[in-house]
């Protein structure tokens, strides 16, 4: 089976400038995903699709292709990853190469291992999967969830469920925000019947998002405190 990775990786970031090139403890944010992507074993080729020089500079450096640019309709901030990710794939394919698999893997994502792309590829093999997402469990239980008045005045969501046991409630889980693993007749066949999607779970350990400086901040304490418990 031949399998691609692509990196979605923007210019445009405005509440962390230039958030995927910034220096984290080191090295570009962008090279960690890089990492472990390289740490995995799995992929063929990694491409990073970005509108931005510098972003492609550091990219190469770290051992990506860049064999385009993105386009600027493609590049602002309502695209979802879906579509720059079909959209690279497709050209890549263009080039003459056609990817059985292909993983989009965020550049924000310095938490993540090759470990878990290959147990999450090894998932998606064994169920001969058509899409399948990095997700975490939701640390707290949404069912018990509650919206605030602006007086302050908590109301439940499901006021049924607020007598109930934490453990009595069902398990809830999120998007990770790390990678995303697609067959190619769904993303670039565009077959959407009888597919098999599935969830992968990771630990939350290895889950945070980056939007924010203060993301940024707890991010590199995160890693610095993972890194010295050498945990999966």
């Amino acid at each position: 089976m031949s399998t691609l990775a692509i990196i979605p990786a923007r210019g445009g970031s405005k509440r962390i400038p230039h958030k995927n090139v910034k220096d984290f403890l080191g090295k570009p944010l962008l090279a960690y995903a890089l990492s472990a992507i390289e740490e995995s074993g799995l992929f063929e080729k990694v491409v990073v699709s970005t509108d931005d020089e510098e972003i492609a500079t550091a990219a190469r450096r770290y051992g990506a292709e860049v064999p385009f640019m993105r386009s600027k309709e493609l590049a602002d901030d309502f695209t979802g990853t879906e579509a720059v990710t079909h959209d690279a794939a497709v050209r890549v394919e263009q080039l003459g190469f056609k990817a059985d698999y292909i993983c989009c893997v965020y550049a924000t994502a310095p938490l993540l291992t090759g470990y878990w792309l290959k147990k999450a590829y090894d998932r998606v093999r064994e169920a001969k999967t058509d899409y399948l997402y990095a997700c975490c469990e939701f640390p707290f239980p949404i069912q018990r969830a509650q919206y605030l008045e602006p007086d302050g005045t908590p109301v439940p969501v499901m006021p049924e469920c607020m007598p109930m046991r934490s453990q009595d409630l069902r398990k809830t889980y999120q998007d990770a925000g790390l990678f995303y693993f697609y067959s190619h007749r769904y993303l670039i066949e565009g077959v959407r019947d009888n597919l098999v999607c599935r969830g992968f779970e990771l630990p939350r350990y290895r889950v945070i998002d980056i939007d924010t400086p203060e993301d940024f901040t707890v991010a590199k304490a995160m890693y610095t405190a993972i890194s010295s418990l050498n945990l999966p």
